[in-house]
């Protein structure tokens, strides 16, 4: 009868040793979503979260709520979209696939036990066999080092894909507030041009317009109805891609209010002499690809160190025979490279590290090139702006209070007053959009310098105050007869 399988204290130690190994990789309390939340508030000074319970589903809807209760302002847009966005909560979902590589790469290969009994005649033979791939073990240290660094990237591009949608949050804002404003004017518009037209009807019967006269001012009162008509539609998807992209539905997407009109044009633009520098030190997007260079240069060297021996295995044998007894010893199993000696493994490899060499230097190109093309587009756009709310806009102020001044002392017909509520009508729509375009390019510029402006930016002079915007507001009223 034989006796049971007792391992040698060799055996034991090695098996200790083995599963501390194992045991070295474990999940972290956050999930690696620690540097999101660093990004949202360093950057954005916004919080984020990442829903995985109910309590913490409560916790989202009854914060939305409250930014709800009161006229939508920018920052409050974005703080409900960084909450309840669903694509970025699918994005965080990737944090954890990451981790789950990072874990399982840093777990040994269960082994493998083969257990025979036969007999012939009088012998019996009975063998017990340990298997384990040594070379998994050996390669284990280099493919956690891979891991690992694959889910600080991942860590990246979801911080990174946090800030886009911030971003996105502005623009649909943006966009969102400057239609309804433009839909706005353009029920004014209406309203005016229908009041010329009744005018032009009661003159045309009195005999003091001609039927061309006449035919021109219901022509420009249906030009401004089909206006009108796009322009409230224009708000309406406006709104409703803010919508989406803030991820409410339901009585949320219908109870939010926006203000009347967007912020104001700050004093002065900030002044970026070296946004560059900033943006290659800043830029999440390039911290992300040099982490997938480094982990492809990782992978390639495990390629080359694994080229000629791919599988190794090692086993502990208990054997037991009515004739010879006991029989203990090992076994090693090896791959022979007889026919595959490897290369087209290293060749492969050899080629991703290539191509990420190059999506690097080309994400680095890209990201120079796109923050000049940003800051280009917000100094113009300033100057722009600035323009409409110095220049333009007061003009057309001083033209309309003149015009109605003379016709109120009876030295200016109505065909002058007529005329210049048609002339107002450019400049204000020019004075929305290009306000609207500011507010864009400071957001695509903030995007590509990393989701911030460099602190020397943020010292920017403020906004106008109140008391000056509204007077400048005032003449974007269309003058009604």
């Amino acid at each position: 009868m034989s006796r049971p399988m007792c391992p040698t204290p060799r055996v034991l130690a090695i098996a200790a040793a083995l599963a501390l190994l194992a045991g070295c990789t474990t999940f972290s309390k956050d999930g690696g979503f620690a540097t999101v939340s660093n990004a949202a508030s360093q950057r954005l000074g916004k919080d984020t979260a990442f829903i995985n319970t109910d309590q913490d589903r409560d916790a989202v809807a009854k914060r939305t709520d409250e930014l709800l209760t009161k006229p939508l302002e920018m920052d409050d847009a974005v703080q409900i979209a960084l909450l309840n966005n669903r694509g970025l909560q699918a994005a965080y979902s990737e944090l954890g696939i990451a981790e789950a590589d990072l874990v399982q790469a840093g777990r040994l290969p269960n082994p493998g036990f083969t257990f025979s009994r036969a007999h012939g005649g009088n012998d019996l033979s009975i063998s017990r066999t340990l298997t384990l791939g040594l070379m998994n073990v050996l390669t284990m240290p280099l493919a956690t080092r891979i891991e690992s660094r694959r889910f600080e990237r991942t860590r990246l591009l979801a911080a990174d894909a946090m800030l886009k949608v911030a971003a996105d949050a502005r623009r649909a804002y943006i966009n969102a507030v400057a239609a309804q404003q433009s839909a706005a004017y353009a029920v004014q518009v209406t309203d005016a041009a229908q009041a010329s037209a009744e005018l032009a009807l009661r003159m045309q019967q009195a005999g003091h317009f001609s039927k061309l006269e006449y035919a021109r001012e219901q022509a420009l009162y249906a030009d401004t109805m089909a206006l009108g008509a796009r322009a409230q539609q224009a708000a309406v998807a406006a709104r409703e891609k803010l919508t989406r992209v803030m991820g409410l539905w339901g009585p949320q997407a219908s109870q939010y209010a926006l203000p009347k009109r967007l912020p104001e044009l700050p004093r002065q633009r900030a002044e970026l002499p070296d946004i560059e520098r900033f943006a290659m030190t800043n830029r999440l997007d390039i911290q992300a690809a040099k982490l997938q260079t480094q982990s492809v240069a990782s992978s390639l060297g495990l390629s080359k160190a694994t080229r000629f021996i791919n599988a190794l295995d090692l086993g502990y044998q208990n054997n037991f025979t009515t004739s010879d007894g006991r029989e203990q010893g090992y076994e090693i199993s090896v791959e022979i490279p007889v026919f595959d000696w490897g290369g087209a493994k290293v060749a492969r490899a050899e080629a991703i590290y290539l191509q990420a060499a190059n999506r690097l230097g080309e994400t680095a190109i890209d990201a120079r090139s796109e923050v000049r093309e940003a800051y280009s587009a917000y100094t113009s756009n300033y100057e722009l702006a600035r323009h409409y709310r110095d220049e333009v806009v007061p003009i057309r102020k001083t033209i309309s209070d003149e015009v109605l001044l003379r016709y109120n002392g009876m030295l200016a017909s109505v065909f002058e007053l007529l005329a210049d509520s048609r002339e107002q009508i450019g400049a204000v729509n020019g004075a929305i959009d290009a306000l609207k375009d500011y507010w864009l390019a400071e957001t695509d510029l903030q995007q590509a310098l990393g989701g911030r402006l460099p602190p020397a930016a943020l010292a920017a002079t403020p906004p106008l105050p109140a008391t000056q915007t509204a007077s400048s507001n005032e003449s974007s009223q269309p003058k009604g007869q």
